[in-house]
């Protein structure tokens, strides 16, 4: 792998991330276009999430501070802090874990094994634009997150282990049908992410540092990461004024191009 497709791997992977376009999706097209075999694969992908990680850190800076300060003050005196907002999220963001767990311990390999075939991944992105275009008739709404609406969301967050399931686009999608509001929505499926990427990343550390770091690897992996970084916080930025004006719906046209075009090229 070369400087420029490890900028444009960066690049693909901090837009889709994001964006309700399927990240996981968009890797496995672009690998296989751009005939790339990635070795050391894993260390590659960790950086690249560690990209987007710190592109959430960036943006939500103010609010991961609230919540980290408010959960320590939750855990040196519970009942006095049991009504605070924060903690009330923090318990919503520990709920919607709880599906994404559950299957990732039990079938994120076997998942991965069946979908990683570009033809279903193409499949899986024309779904993913049914997924979105269906928010078009959401009407408005004010709700806020709750503690059965999280849960449901965190189960629209598993679908998303399936290449070409956008994640951002499941869980935001979930939340509007559940009439949670726009920005709310968006705010609270972000949030969700950290402790899933962090997760995942956890996982993959050992990996990792057995697979060490070559010389000759190490300018492609940050160029990875600043392409996942920048391109990230961009994207985050952006999908949170798109959603404001309810042009949400509007990313469902290009996953059924792409899912389309990714049928017509992979089937010949």
């Amino acid at each position: 792998m070369d400087v420029l497709q490890s900028f444009l791997l960066g690049l693909i992977q901090g837009l889709t991330e994001f964006l309700p376009i399927s990240s996981s999706g968009h890797l496995v097209l672009s690998k296989q276009i751009l005939g790339v075999e990635v070795e050391a694969g894993i260390t590659f992908e960790v950086i690249v999430h560690f990209g987007t990680l710190c592109s959430i850190f960036i943006y939500y800076r103010k609010t991961i501070l609230d919540l980290i300060i408010s959960g320590f003050e939750f855990l040196k005196a519970p009942s006095s802090q049991k009504n605070d907002p924060n903690v009330k999220l923090i318990g919503f963001i520990l709920v919607s874990m709880i599906p994404a767990m559950a299957v990732g311990f039990t079938l994120e390999h076997q998942v991965e094994a069946i979908f990683s075939d570009p033809l279903l991944v193409s499949v899986m992105l024309i779904v993913t634009g049914m997924i979105l275009f269906s928010t078009k008739f959401v009407g408005a709404k004010e709700k806020n997150v709750n503690l059965p609406n999280s849960f449901l969301i965190g189960i629209a967050q598993s679908f998303a282990m399936i290449p070409g399931i956008s994640r951002s686009g499941s869980t935001i999608s979930a939340a509007l049908w559940l009439g949670v509001k726009r920005e709310e929505a968006a705010n609270f499926s972000f949030l969700m992410l950290i402790p899933v990427i962090a997760g995942a990343m956890l996982l993959e550390v050992k990996e990792l540092i057995e697979a060490g770091v070559s010389d000759a690897a190490l300018m492609n992996l940050v160029i990875g990461f600043l392409a996942a970084f920048i391109s990230g916080y961009f994207a985050l930025k952006y999908l949170i004024i798109i959603l404001k004006r309810k042009g949400f719906h509007y990313f469902s046209y290009y996953c059924w191009v792409v899912g389309g075009i990714g049928l017509i090229y992979f089937i010949r």
